[in-house]
């Protein structure tokens, strides 16, 4: 293993044959357009369920009867409302792990969109609440704090209506990152599952407005089946299929390697885990059942392509919670969502492959690795560790790369202080690039796994030098 990465092109009289190569490429370009078809009509679907709210709502009898400016301000109200509504069950369809959103556009990509819709919703069900109350106001004569205080008396569902609107700023808040990294991990999530009583309290409210959804409308329909979709959803695949991927493997821990300091190799064992149809570079949503690690769900990727009866992960300890798990003791139960994640040989589109890991960063990188059918030549790896401390499972990663003549490197040592770089400082001042460790990196698809400020830089470096965005693979792991 070269110990640091040369500033010239390795080897390249290994490269696969011009016209192996070739139809590889064609191949991946096929999958590749196939998968941003799905996606592109899944977003349509997104924007057209949007757009039939609104329109349902257009034809309806309550939208007819605007006949000044307290009814005009209702009926934006309304229709905030509504879309509100339609985008929270999109964000729940994104967080549902539902098999096309996950093969087609990434766990984690979806749960990016997933967040980013959070404050737009918010910001919706602000102006809904508020131009009702101004609206109501106006027909009634009387002043927004009255006619909130008349709402609550005259309306049963109303005190429903205000408990959804405070459910939703308190995930939405607690969302935000700078509030976020001060809570711990347990509180959040709990917070953050208040979203599905935020939904179901809301939905009272929403079927008794009036006119709106009138009891036979075609609104109405629509509502009632959008809302029977989404939950049935969220209950097979965030509930009933975890619990019969856990029973069905009956997976359990036999071992806990401790194989660096903070670092450990969980080793399971299971029943027919092969037909987990674990792809390498994938990871699952772990929950160990002991007394101090039962309540916490964890996203760690598979170290190993899993066997017939045997497993593995590798986990750093990043806090309290992963901390727990290097103290698990052998024979306790585990339960798995998954197997999850883009991050695999699936998502390739290119002839070459270029692997950049850091740190904990490996697992998934030594998995997708040992997964894939490799041509000489065809991929090149490189491996950075701050210290010596750091070369995680790099024995193994040395061992696959050499059993497919795959070039690798090593990086070892602190990046240089006062600068934005992913380089070690002794190999930035070498000049160092990625050009230079990749000699076919504008043809290669280059994934990247390490700690996220880390990998951003990495993959900023490869944008400069032309990499074309569907070519960066990264991960980034949600729960």
């Amino acid at each position: 293993m070269t110990t640091t990465a040369p500033p010239q092109a390795p080897h390249p009289m290994r490269r696969p044959p011009a016209q192996v190569v070739s139809a590889d490429a064609r191949r991946r370009r096929r999958e590749h357009r196939r998968r941003a078809v799905v996606v592109d009509l899944l977003t349509i679907l997104v924007w057209a369920s949007a757009a039939v709210a609104l329109a349902l709502f257009l034809a309806s009898p309550g939208a007819h009867d605007i006949t000044g400016p307290a009814s005009f301000v209702t009926a934006v109200g309304i229709g905030a409302g509504l879309l509100a509504t339609d985008l929270v069950l999109v964000m729940i369809l994104l967080a549902a792990r539902l098999p096309v959103v996950d093969r087609v556009f990434g766990a984690d990509r979806a749960i990016a969109v997933h967040r980013s819709l959070g404050k737009p919703v918010l910001y919706l069900i602000l102006v809904h609440a508020l131009l009702l109350t101004i609206g109501y106001g106006l027909s009634d004569r009387t002043n927004p704090v009255g006619e909130t205080i008349s709402l609550f008396t005259t309306m049963h569902d109303m005190p429903l209506a205000y408990l959804s609107l405070g459910l939703f700023v308190a995930v939405v808040v607690t969302s935000l990152v700078a509030v976020r990294r001060k809570l711990p991990y347990e509180a959040w999530h709990v917070i953050h599952l208040l979203s599905y009583a935020a939904v179901a309290v809301a939905l009272p409210h929403q079927l008794s407005v009036g006119s709106v959804l009138v009891s036979g409308t075609w609104q109405r329909i629509y509502w009632i089946t959008l809302y029977v979709v989404v939950l049935a959803a969220v209950v097979v695949y965030r509930f009933a299929m975890p619990l019969v991927v856990t029973f069905t493997h009956r997976l359990r821990v036999i071992d806990v390697e401790q194989i660096a300091p903070g670092v450990v190799s969980i080793h399971l064992s299971g029943r027919d885990l092969d037909r987990l149809g674990v792809e390498g570079g994938q990871y699952g949503i772990w929950r160990f059942w002991t007394a101090r690690t039962w309540w916490h769900a964890h996203p760690v990727s598979f170290s190993a392509v899993p066997g017939r009866d045997r497993a593995r992960i590798t986990v750093r300890d990043l806090g309290a919670g992963s901390r727990r798990l290097g103290r698990i003791k052998p024979g306790a139960f585990v339960s798995l969502e998954g197997p999850y994640g883009l991050f695999t040989s699936r998502a390739r589109t290119a002839p070459y492959l270029a692997m950049v890991a850091s740190g904990i960063g490996i697992t998934p990188v030594r998995a997708m690795l040992e997964d894939s059918d490799l041509r000489v030549g065809e991929a090149t790896i490189l491996l950075r560790g701050s210290d010596a401390d750091q070369r995680y499972l790099w024995d193994e990663v040395a061992e696959l790369s050499s059993r497919t003549k795959s070039e690798l490197f090593a990086m070892v040592g602190p990046r240089p202080s006062g600068f934005d770089a992913w380089q070690s400082a002794e190999d930035f001042g070498r000049g160092v690039t990625l050009t230079s460790t990749f000699p076919h990196l504008m043809e290669s698809d280059l994934y990247i796994c390490g700690p996220q400020a880390w990998a951003d830089l990495v993959a900023r470096d490869a944008r400069l030098a032309g990499v074309p965005e569907h070519q960066i693979h990264q991960e980034r792991f949600s729960s």
